[in-house]
């Protein structure tokens, strides 16, 4: 039996959820046995889940009470807490764990704080200390750090991005980030458009450098190629950006596609972006039409081709997942997860195989 955690919204965020989920899928009988097993570990608002590379733990944005918090399995399926929930930022939203599993970086869209935890041998969550560099900062410019000691995105509190006279003001949304080679992170900022490349610099973040991409397009998502090139979808222009990585280190941009032909500006959504496994193809999901985009990769990794679009047989996909030759979709709006089969010469979606029920889902991860 194959087995996947699902997170989802709970009451404090007016959903239906009741912490972290169980989904299993019959290995004889394949993805259209999927169903939904129960409540794994009891916590509010689980909205996004990462599990440790090696480890059989998994860490949990708790969306509502702006924490995160790390669980390791207990029996079949499920999870005890493996520590307390540490603070990170208002609205935290995503998770990302290092390839080497010793630190876990978690993007706030509420505040636009990109935080920084320490992972311990055996998996916990461990905070990070305040370096010399952000005392004087925080001396310096007023910035203040996180709660449990968590580093706080230093470019927040002085905004280095001033908003044009006559123009709202601009809010910080951090969404993502991804590791790079060479241990660099990168973070989305779907408020100020930026994709900023982070260093790691004792227990912090320092801001190497900044890609500045069209204003209002949103970045939320991305996904690292195996060519090399770093994928980012935007939210609000249905767009996917290539950037690319310079002989000096630099991070640029080098190509933009609309994530589907039809898609509608101010009506579609796009919300994740993951890659086959032979890295030939992405998709991504267009919340509002509720459809599936694929998109071809060509040339080295930096040329992208529409290639089809499917219906993702859920409502507001917020999230997918490459599964045997399927996508596991999450409709956050209708309760559901669907399976969307993938031609096996082209990686084109299809069609919907199966659909199962499961409280307003928002991530689907693969459990050990």
């Amino acid at each position: 039996m194959t087995r996947f955690w699902v997170g989802g919204y709970g009451a404090d965020m007016d959903g239906d959820a009741e912490g972290i989920g169980l989904l299993s899928v019959d290995d004889g009988r394949g993805p259209s046995t999927l169903r939904y097993r129960g409540v794994a570990a009891g916590v509010a608002s689980a909205s996004w889940l990462a599990a440790h590379p090696t480890l059989d733990v998994v860490y949990a944005a708790l969306e509502g009470e702006g924490t995160v918090q790390a669980f390791a399995r207990s029996g079949e399926g499920e999870l005890r807490p493996l520590g307390r929930p540490l603070r990170a930022g208002d609205g935290v939203c995503h998770l990302a764990v290092s390839p080497g599993g010793r630190m876990l970086v978690a993007s706030c869209y509420g505040d636009g704080q990109v935080v920084r935890f320490g992972i311990a041998d055996v998996g916990a969550l461990v905070p990070a200390g305040v370096d010399k560099a952000a005392a004087l900062r925080a001396a310096l410019f007023g910035e203040t750090d996180a709660a449990d000691g968590a580093d706080a995105d230093p470019q927040r509190a002085r905004d280095p991005h001033p908003t044009p006279a006559g123009e709202e003001p601009r809010q910080s949304h951090a969404h993502a980030a991804v590791f790079l080679p060479g241990g660099r992170i990168a973070t989305t900022d779907l408020g100020f458009d930026l994709v900023r490349i982070w260093r790691a610099s004792g227990q912090a973040l320092a801001l190497d450098h900044e890609v500045v991409l069209p204003r209002g397009t949103g970045p939320r998502h991305m996904v690292l190629h195996p060519s090399g090139h770093l994928h980012v979808v935007t939210e609000y222009s249905c767009e996917v950006f290539t950037l690319a990585s310079a002989r000096d280190g630099s991070w640029g941009l080098v190509s933009a596609t609309s994530a589907s032909p039809i898609a509608q500006v101010g009506v579609d959504f796009p919300a994740e972006l993951a890659v086959s496994r032979d890295g030939d193809t992405l998709y991504t999901a267009l919340r509002g039409s509720n459809t599936l985009a694929a998109l071809r990769v060509r040339g080295g990794g930096e040329v992208l081709e529409p290639l089809a679009l499917a219906d993702a047989g859920v409502d507001w996909p917020r999230h997918h997942l490459v599964y045997d030759g399927t996508l596991l979709v999450s409709g956050q709006r209708s309760g559901t997860v669907s399976v969307v089969d993938l031609d096996e010469r082209t990686g084109a979606p299809r069609d919907v195989r199966h659909v199962t029920q499961a409280p307003t889902p928002t991530v689907v991860i693969p459990a050990r």
